[in-house]
């Protein structure tokens, strides 16, 4: 994240600057390049069982949702708490499961194919829901709140059925086609946490639902600094694993690209920039590495869902 360290907000919670952005995003520059200029305070050690790409592929996703459901700004998620994960396993889903897992809470992940569906039970989450198969499917163009309530009915079903209560959390950053189905199928007194629009950003729904029902829906942006380090802490301690799928030379940047928006990948796409090839910058033991990342944890064998 780029922030102005003179702004007095930014002392207390660098997302909250005025002058806040979020590097190669919101920004004209900062990401898929050889080279760039960055404040030391925008610099973490990187972990020495890691490679370049998988390092790069981790602080967007991984620090967006700590801050969404660990950090006290989040839903601060604790010990048995039902989660439900939109698009579980992309580059926020598949590090939202890894986060409910290492906190001891129960995550419930929607994807959108049986493909998808594997590798969320690869990562670790028994709870997994194909939304075609469930009848899930809402239409992104023009999503009605009376739509996703009848979609949400069907969704809680399956959740009881499976973990026996509503979920604490939802993490939504799909956005217009899943926002009104997030507020209804919360549990009393649940949490919405959204960082995102992915399917549009105007959103109707039935508001009945929020405050008859003591909900809340909290917004959440990035990550700060500390938020950051505590989350690279994770992924250097083996808790957290680079969900990393594949790779592209930088010419190849407009595919990588294409992958993502047809949504046909698995995790993180990473982009080499001066690396000559991938599987550079392990500085720990080999041996080190597999220990801290676990037997099951080597997303890289996974080819992108066609």
């Amino acid at each position: 994240m780029h922030v102005d360290d003179q702004e007095a907000a930014t002392q207390a919670d660098g997302m909250l600057g005025t002058e806040q952005r979020a590097w190669g995003f919101e920004t004209n520059f900062g990401g898929l390049a050889d080279y760039t200029v960055v404040r030391a305070s925008q610099l973490l050690p990187k972990p020495e069982h890691l490679t370049w790409e998988e390092s790069a592929c981790t602080p967007l996703c991984a620090g967006t949702a700590y801050r969404m459901l660990i950090s006290d700004r989040g839903a601060r998620i604790k010990v048995g708490d039902v989660v439900l994960i939109w698009g579980a396993t992309g580059g926020l889903g598949s590090f939202a499961v890894q986060l409910v897992l290492a906190a001891g809470g129960i995550p419930v992940g929607v994807v959108g194919s049986p493909e998808k569906a594997q590798v969320l039970r690869d990562l670790g989450c028994r709870t997994v829901i194909d939304r075609s198969e469930a009848g899930l499917d809402l239409d992104p163009e023009h999503p009605s709140p009376e739509q996703a309530i009848e979609v949400g009915k069907r969704l809680g079903t399956v959740i009881r059925r499976e973990v026996g209560e509503d979920p604490h959390v939802v993490f939504d950053y799909v956005g217009r086609a899943t926002f009104a189905t997030s507020v209804f199928v919360a549990r009393r007194g649940g949490v919405v946490v959204t960082c995102g629009s992915s399917s549009g950003y105007h959103h109707q729904y039935d508001n009945r639902y929020l405050w008859m029902n003591l909900k809340r829906v909290i917004g959440s942006h990035g990550a700060n600094l500390q938020e950051m380090a505590e989350c690279t802490r994770l992924l250097r301690l083996g808790k957290l694993m680079p969900v990393l799928s594949t790779e592209y030379p930088l010419d190849q940047v407009g595919e990588a690209t294409r992958l993502v928006q047809q949504n046909r990948h698995a995790g993180k796409v990473g982009v080499l920039c001066l690396a000559p090839k991938a599987g550079l910058g392990i500085t720990a033991p080999q041996a080190a590495r597999a220990a801290r990342r676990g037997p099951d944890a080597h997303f890289r064998s996974l080819a992108p869902a066609t």
